[in-house]
């Protein structure tokens, strides 16, 4: 059964207007709806380290070089760069092109 009170509140079970704000449990929760509406809950990934970027040019094809660059990966990897999670590889070939 719903009651209405003279100013047009629905379910409120008195006339005075004021008591449904002076409800402590009404008010946390609107306190708390009002919280998340203005902050908002966000959800952030942590960031990764900075990522570098190594330009990888050669003016032959990527067969040809392919035997050159793993033992680069190699060495890379001895001085503690791991492609993937601290440096990233961008490779160009000119495919025999000047």
């Amino acid at each position: 059964m719903k009651i209405e009170s003279s100013k047009g509140v629905p379910n409120s079970f008195s006339d005075n207007p004021k008591s449904v704000i002076q409800n402590p449990k009404w008010a946390g929760l609107l306190a708390l709806a009002v919280a998340f509406a203005l902050c908002g809950a966000v959800a952030e990934a942590q960031q990764t380290g900075k990522m570098f970027r190594i330009g990888f040019l050669d003016n032959g094809t990527a067969s040809g070089t392919a035997v050159l660059l793993e033992p680069f990966r190699q060495e890379l990897s001895k001085l503690g760069w791991s492609e993937g999670k601290n440096i990233a590889i961008e490779y160009r070939f000119a495919e025999q092109k000047p």
